[in-house]
């Protein structure tokens, strides 16, 4: 499976390098992409249960790094949940060798 990476800046600032296993992450998420963060966090869920899914299909079974990946954004996300207007901006997509897509 074509695994991708999307790089966020959260609320606070800081950055986090999150894994998508499927490209399907594109289709919900753009690079300068600013979303409002239960918008985000919405958009990242639905994208990385469909990779599951697809890794799945595939595979036969359901991929625990996008499950992983989907409660640590869920968990960041957390602690922003009482700032009004809170933002997250999608920095980056890479390719898992690290070229820009």
């Amino acid at each position: 499976m074509p695994e991708l990476y999307f790089h966020v800046r959260w609320p606070g600032g800081e950055t986090q390098r999150c894994y998508s296993p499927s490209t399907v992450i594109e289709d919900y998420l753009a690079t300068g992409g600013v979303y409002e963060l239960d918008d985000f966090v919405e958009r990242s869920r639905t994208a990385l249960r469909i990779a599951s899914d697809r890794v799945r299909e595939k595979y036969g079974f359901a991929c625990t790094r996008a499950s992983g990946q989907l409660a640590l954004i869920e968990e960041t996300a957390a602690a922003y949940a009482s700032l009004g207007g809170a933002k997250v901006t999608v920095e980056a997509l890479h390719n898992a060798d690290g070229s820009t897509r």
